[in-house]
């Protein structure tokens, strides 16, 4: 393998040469064995977008001369571009400050500028800590670089999923509105409803869901960039952040802006928290939904079988025939890792220690991840399993007329204990209630089919 050396201030380092960062990254090559797990695409596309405002404003403010800002700002949109993916390696389990991949994004894009000057990689014609980094720290880049990567992720993946979803489940709400079923608390058989009314639930809870993702946004807007090393602002320029924020909200269409207060905004990682915790909702609602889809997918001949989920593949490597709720099911698992991941960004936000948080790079990888998994699954869900529901419409009447619990409407004519004592008689018997009231002639006929009629308990009378 062909190498070069590079040093820093610890001294040489051997690298190899099909890599363009430089001494400091790979000292962290060496000491961060730990997983497979990388930094993804979105976070790599941030930095790159955080890097390319920093030179840009170090520009306007006459502390980077024009060439070299020149340079910097078109590699670090090619690293923005995902041009340089195959250069960025590092562990996520690092440096809890992130120093390592801030280090990374410096190296490759001045080691891109020197060659493109024509020196040698490593000759730091254009300087990795001096021009890259100018008016940056670590400490300051690798949060603001979460923040608006996870912004850019709500706002251009999760969101628009999140509205897919709710559309699909809006269309199936209309198209089953006039489907009645049985409804059901702890499992047991309770009055009807519609199955359009069961599944404007579902909407609703994906509606809601998205309202809370959009408020985190608040607070990830909000960009630490300008504190340097603790939050004081030591080595940059006044206005250096507000030019940072201005770049990055013309580049992405997001409204970014300068933390209220740096020493907040570097060892603390609320806003994390909070976005965490609202896509954990979404989760937790998605989980609530996939399994209330296979229970009423079950069967189909010996469960609920009220709704047929789309055939997707087979279910059985023995059972001939069988097909199972597949999209449900890897909602569910979506839905436990994210749940996962909050915590792991809790944990994480709760090491501030003094005026650093050090653990950014966990946090950043599973609040990233998280964004990912429910985006994709909220498409999977809608075009692979909502939109291609069918209701069983047969089999939702059968059940409405075998429940029990039909005997509520009688509550207000015949009594709470009269009922109660009716509806263990015709389970006794074997008998549904319209057959039992007939049976015993408690009520004229014309009354039994009014009382009985399931449209009738659809909703407040």
């Amino acid at each position: 393998m062909a190498t070069r050396t590079e040093s820093d201030s610890m001294g040489e380092v051997i690298i190899p040469d099909e890599f363009l960062y430089g001494a400091s990254t790979q000292r962290a090559v060496e000491n961060f064995r730990v997983s497979d797990r990388r930094f993804d695409r979105r976070f790599i596309e941030a930095l790159g977008l955080v890097k390319w405002a920093c030179a840009k404003a170090n520009a306007e403010l006459g502390k980077l001369d024009k060439k070299a800002a020149d340079l910097i700002t078109v590699k670090a949109l090619e690293i923005a571009e995902g041009k340089h993916d195959s250069h960025f390696i590092l562990d996520i389990y690092q440096t809890g400050s992130g120093t390592s991949t801030n280090m990374n994004a410096n190296e490759v894009i001045a080691n891109l500028c020197s060659v493109a000057l024509g020196a040698k990689a490593g000759s730091k014609k254009i300087h990795p800590n001096d021009q890259v980094n100018m008016g940056q720290s670590s400490n300051d880049v690798i949060p603001t670089t979460i923040h608006v990567g996870a912004a850019l992720g709500i706002t251009r993946g999760l969101i628009p999923a999140l509205e897919v979803l709710q559309k699909s489940f809006e269309r199936k709400t209309k198209e089953f509105q006039e489907i009645v079923k049985i409804g059901r608390t702890h499992l047991q058989d309770a009055t009807p409803v519609t199955l359009g009314q069961e599944f404007s639930g579902y909407a609703s809870q994906i509606a809601h869901g998205r309202e809370r993702v959009q408020s985190s946004l608040d607070g990830l807007l909000e960009l630490a960039i300008g504190g340097t090393a603790v939050g004081t602002g030591i080595n940059t320029h006044p206005q250096f952040a507000k030019k940072v924020c201005a770049g990055l909200s013309e580049k992405t269409g997001l409204k970014f802006f300068e933390a209220k207060n740096h020493f907040e905004a570097q060892s603390a990682k609320d806003a994390c928290v909070f976005a965490s915790g609202a896509l954990k909702t979404v989760a937790v609602s998605l989980m609530k939904i996939a399994n209330d889809l296979r229970w009423l997918n079950s069967g189909p001949r010996c469960g609920i079988h009220e709704v047929d989920l789309p055939e997707l593949q087979p279910g059985s490597s023995i059972m001939p025939g069988k097909v199972n709720p597949v999209i449900p099911e890897s909602v569910m698992q979506i839905s436990a890792q994210v749940q996962g991941n909050d915590v792991a960004v809790q944990i994480g936000a709760q090491q501030g220690n003094f005026e650093l948080n050090v653990m950014m790079p966990v946090i950043a990888g599973n609040l990233f991840e998280s964004i990912e998994l429910l985006t994709n699954g909220c498409v999977m869900l809608a075009e692979k399993c909502i939109d291609g529901i069918k209701a069983n419409r047969e089999r939702c009447a059968d059940l409405v007329e075998k429940s029990l619990a039909l005997i509520t409407n009688l509550n207000p004519v015949i009594g709470y204990d009269k009922a109660a004592a009716l509806a263990k008689k015709a389970y006794k018997e074997g008998k549904t209630i319209r057959e039992l009231l007939k049976k015993e002639k408690l009520l004229p006929e014309d009354q039994i089919e009014k009382l009985l009629d399931p449209k009738t308990m659809l909703e407040p009378k």
